[in-house]
């Protein structure tokens, strides 16, 4: 590593934390941009640390900045945490066929007519799903021609409603359907989430008890007697996963080993790893809820091996087998990340 051109790195992301205000009754979060009447939160928000990061090579730990270990809201990159808590239920056998329509196993909370009957679990990893509905209040519609950085733009105005398509032949990023894979997941253990992350991937891949995953207001239910609530794939209307940067590390370095932890524990299947990094057929920047770097199209820096979790706000969980290296950048102003991550790169390489 080249020292000087790591702090010249560490000094760039600093230099251009995101806009968002640090306090969360200011200018912070994604409901603010949505029309009414879903421009507002379901769930708790919090406010935020500065921008901070960890770079991991080789599984040593070359730069921290920041506050690492403040548990701060991740935003979509609880995506990532619920194909993680997936992949246990492929490894455990719940699930045993991804492309077997999810009704057929989990009859009567919502894939039970209509297009919704041929939704797979695939489609709901991929975002291919079109499931129509409400979860928790809030219509699918609140994000259909969602444009997001990183994805093709759409054709038609956020909230618009549009004919939907058949599952599997149309891909578009919607957290309302990301909450219903979320509640699936949660009906399928018998459950809450937090807690299968918690016993399956948080606790064998190292991290700390610091964080916390929770849902909305309405998001509570009654399975088998208990009251549990199922959480958000992000914070879009608030709620999600605030962990910090050490910790996604950990679990960064978990997918860098193919599924198993920093001390070489097995955490999930090569199997599962695997099948999360092969491109959506109709999204190939896209995976099982992790983005791909498919022909360098999302970060032009950066090798077209590289694949991240991406909250909005903006917080990266890199990964890059070339080199073995885990990088988590929080509070980075998105315009600056390829920039950014090309002069880690470059200081990892010396």
């Amino acid at each position: 590593m080249n020292e000087a051109l790591m702090q010249a790195a560490v000094d760039y992301a600093q230099e251009h934390e995101s806009e968002w205000d640090r306090s969360a009754a200011g200018v912070f979060g994604v409901h603010q941009n949505d029309p009414a009447p879903w421009n507002r939160t379901w769930g708790p928000l919090h406010d935020r640390g500065p921008a901070c990061g960890v770079v991991v090579a080789q599984g040593r730990t070359l730069a921290t900045w920041g506050e690492p270990a403040r548990a701060d809201l991740t935003f979509s990159v609880a995506k990532l945490y619920l194909a993680l808590v997936a992949g246990v239920a492929w490894d455990q056998g719940l699930i045993r066929d991804l492309d077997q329509p999810v009704g057929r196993q989990l009859p009567g909370i919502g894939f039970d007519a209509g297009n919704n009957a041929l939704v797979t679990w695939r489609h709901l990893l991929q975002q291919t799903s079109e499931w129509e509905g409400e979860r928790w209040g809030i219509s699918d519609q609140a994000d259909r021609y969602r444009a997001v950085t990183h994805g093709a733009p759409p054709a038609g105005k956020k909230g618009e409603a549009r004919a939907l398509q058949t599952p599997g032949t149309y891909w578009e990023y919607n957290d309302v359907r990301i909450n219903q894979l979320s509640y699936a997941l949660m009906v399928l253990f018998r459950r809450p989430v937090p807690e299968i992350f918690r016993e399956f991937i948080a606790r064998p891949c190292g991290c700390s008890e610091d964080w916390r995953w929770v849902g909305y207001d309405t998001s509570w239910v009654d399975i088998d007697g208990r009251r549990m609530q199922s959480v958000p794939g992000g914070s879009h209307w608030g709620g999600g996963c605030s962990i910090g940067a050490l910790d996604q590390a950990l679990i960064g370095q978990m997918l860098l080993n193919e599924g198993s932890s920093r001390d070489g524990r097995p955490v999930l299947s090569q199997d599962w790893v695997r099948q999360m990094r092969e491109p959506c057929a109709l999204a190939p920047y896209y995976g099982f809820l992790i983005w791909l770097n498919h022909q360098g199209k999302i970060f032009p820096s950066l090798p077209v091996s590289s694949f991240f979790g991406v909250g909005a706000g903006s917080s990266y969980t890199w990964v890059e087998p070339e080199r073995k290296m885990v990088v988590v950048v929080r509070w980075l102003n998105s315009t600056y990340a390829d920039g950014l991550f090309g002069k880690i790169l470059a200081a990892v390489d010396g």
